[in-house]
This record gives structure tokens, C-alpha cells and sequence, in this order.
């Protein structure tokens, strides 16, 4: 009998993960039972008990964990982990919670990178001024311009994304300096990236590009006098979670004209119509797309099944990221609203 999966990997949909290519092939190899977020628990006992494969991260309380007694591997098909399932038992039990987040980090970085030159070049504001009338041609157009190239940059967190912006501004020959707790300092030498503290990151930079992920230690943990320590006119770029940050102290940071931002993020999404960031100036804006690519989708599909097929084989499964012991119940990122 082929092996069961439950898919429930909303906000996502089988869709959008598989071509059809590979959804036939999911069908042909597997068999699914596909419920929503909230009626893992209604399914009968029978049934739990089969499930090899959970395709997405509904609430699995350990009671409920109890009666999967076939479980193999949580395929998580965001970049965050809901603190909605006992992860220290699913290490005790030896089942894989996997996710396929690092299929964000190359479309991310791809519009990280096109922040910092819209930014640094005034890119959007000049189109602006130019459909107003009010453009400034030549060398007086340019006056608040800088170059890329040759530039500090600071990264605020070393992972997958992290690592996805180091490569896309490669030929730029940016001076790279990166604040991770969580990396030991050869990681980052091993990449050309200079390790340096939070603060000096943020005075010693051109650029910063906030890649950090959410967890219960470091929520918030930039405020108000992070943003004051950047140089005059620097340029944050926050890509990973609005939570982060105080995002009243950045956008007060902007408003008064010390620093320029840009965000893909926000502390709500949708943001309200009447947010003052809408309007900001010095503010570029995104709205949670930068990840949101075909292209970066269907290549979770291919991740799943790929490990999938490892694991039936009794081998490790090697595409998708591994959670950590450690580090999996510390993650605090909020899901997305939007596909």
C-alpha cells in the first residue's frame, strides 16, 4: 500500500508547491488525506496512525503526536516554525521537522540587492519627480547619490538568506562585515565576511540589510538608539520578519530625515491603509512579495519530494533544512497571511 501523507500546507496549496508534473508523481507514489489547519484532530485513529508525511505545520499537540505512531518527517513548507507542536518529543522520537524556507533566499537577495541600488541612486523617488515634472537633470539630480560598489555593508544574521545577499553583491566589491550569535567567527570567514558586533555593523556601514530571523531571544531587539548609532544617510533594508524590530523607532528614524529604509515586512499584513509608513518618504516599500515567486515555490515541491523518496529508501534526507534541537523551539516568526 502506498505510504500516507496528511497535507495540510496552508497558506499554501498543492498548486502552488507541485507543477503538475510532480503533483502526478506525489499522487502516484503516496496517497493524501488533505485537511485543514484545524481537523488534524478529527481524523480517526486509524488514519493518524498511518500518516508517514505531514505536508505543512498544523497543531500537533503531544496528544495528538501520540497516536501518529508512523510519522517519519514534518514537512514545513514556509521558513518559520509555529511553536504549535512539541518539538522536543518529535527529537525524542526521531522524527525529521524539515523546512524549505532556503527557496526564498535567492528571489529575497534578488530584491534586497535592487532596494539598496534604489536607494542608494534614488531610483524611485527621481521616477516620481519625473511623472510630477519635477525631475532634476544631470550632476543636480545626483546630489544625494552614492555607489553601491566599494561600499560597507553590514548583515544583520548569516543564514540562508544572509548568504544568498553576500553572492548577489559579489561584483561590487563591498566591504562585508556580519553580526550572527549563532555562527562561530570561522563560518563567517569561510564566506569573506568580516564577524563584527551589533554595533559596529551598524556605524561602520554604508548598508545594512536586516536578514535576522525572530525568535524568543531577540524580538525587538532594534530600537530606537540601533538606528541612531547608523551613519548619516545610511541605507536598512529589512527583509526577514518585521518582528525584529521596533518598527515605530525605524520609522521615526527615516521621518527625521537620519536614515533611509526599505522593508518587504511589516508588524501587520495587510498593512492598515492609513499607516504613516505608506507615505513616508525615504521609505521604500514592499508588499511581503520579495519571496513570492513561482519559480521559488515549485522548487519546494521538488524538495519534498526529493527528501520524501530518501526517506523511504531509509536514507537521510538532505534538500530541505533540518531543524535543530537547539534552535527549533526558539523560533518565533508569525506565518504569512498571503500565498
Amino acid at each position: 500500500m502506498k505510504p500516507l501523507i496528511l497535507s495540510s500546507p496552508e497558506p499554501r496549496s498543492l498548486e502552488i508547491i507541485f507543477t503538475d508534473s510532480a503533483r502526478e508523481r506525489l499522487f502516484e507514489k503516496y496517497r493524501l488525506v488533505e485537511v485543514g489547519q484545524n481537523e488534524v484532530a478529527a481524523l480517526p485513529d486509524s488514519v493518524l496512525a498511518e500518516v508517514r508525511y505531514v505536508l505543512g505545520q498544523p497543531p500537533i499537540p503531544a496528544e495528538l503526536l501520540a497516536r501518529m505512531g508512523s510519522l517519519r518527517a514534518v514537512l514545513n513548507v514556509e521558513s518559520n516554525l509555529l511553536p504549535n507542536m512539541p518539538y522536543d518529543l518529535l527529537f525524542q522520537r526521531g522524527i525529521y521537522t524539515l523546512t524549505t524556507g532556503a527557496v526564498f533566499a535567492e528571489p529575497v537577495a534578488e530584491i534586497g540587492l535592487a532596494f539598496a541600488l534604489s536607494l542608494l541612486r534614488d531610483v524611485v523617488e527621481g521616477d516620481q519627480a519625473f511623472q510630477a515634472g519635477r525631475e532634476l537633470w544631470g550632476f543636480e539630480g545626483n546630489q544625494r547619490a552614492r555607489l553601491l560598489t566599494g561600499a560597507k555593508v553590514g548583515l544583520i544574521g548569516f543564514g540562508d538568506l544572509g548568504r544568498a545577499v553576500n553572492r548577489v553583491l559579489e561584483g561590487f566589491r563591498v566591504q562585508v562585515s556580519a553580526y550572527d550569535p549563532w555562527l562561530p567567527p570561522s563560518v563567517l570567514r569561510d564566506h569573506r565576511v568580516t564577524p563584527a558586533g551589533l554595533e559596529e555593523v551598524l556605524t561602520g556601514s554604508d548598508v545594512v540589510f536586516c536578514v535576522a530571523s525572530v525568535t524568543g531571544e531577540n524580538e525587538g531587539f532594534l530600537q530606537a538608539r540601533h538606528f541612531a548609532m547608523m551613519r548619516q544617510g545610511a541605507a536598512f533594508i529589512l527583509l526577514s520578519r518585521a518582528g525584529v524590530v521596533d518598527f515605530d523607532a525605524l520609522i521615526a528614524a527615516v521621518g527625521s530625515g537620519h536614515i533611509l529604509a526599505a522593508s518587504d515586512v511589516y508588524p501587520q499584513e495587510p498593512l492598515p491603509l492609513d499607516h504613516p509608513v505608506r507615505k513616508l518618504k525615504g521609505f521604500l516599500r514592499s508588499a511581503h512579495r520579495a519571496g513570492a515567486l513561482d519559480v521559488a515555490m515549485k522548487r519546494m515541491g521538488d524538495m519534498v519530494l526529493e527528501d520524501m523518496d530518501l526517506m523511504d529508501r531509509g536514507l537521510t534526507p538532505l534538500r530541505c533544512k533540518r531543524a535543530e534541537r537547539e534552535t527549533a523551539a526558539k523560533m518565533r516568526s508569525k506565518p504569512v497571511d498571503k500565498t
